[in-house]
């Protein structure tokens, strides 16, 4: 019964191949995936990391002074 299944499904493919629908029929499907969202990081976060950053980078410098 599942081998029966199978063939059809293999059928049903080939006959969307033939016919150029299978990529649309993907690019539809890939389409109606949403976005993923954008990871918002607020700007007092923002500033604290940028000051951070700084303070590694002047770690970073003064070592390579030495």
């Amino acid at each position: 019964m599942l081998d029966a299944e199978l063939e059809t499904l293999r059928r049903a493919r080939s006959l969307l191949a033939a016919c150029g629908k299978l990529s649309a029929l993907t690019n539809v499907i890939l389409l109606a995936q949403p976005k993923p969202r954008k990871r918002m990081v607020p700007p007092e976060t923002r500033r604290a990391m940028a000051k951070a950053q700084r303070r590694r980078w002047a770690a970073r410098k003064a070592q390579t002074k030495t």
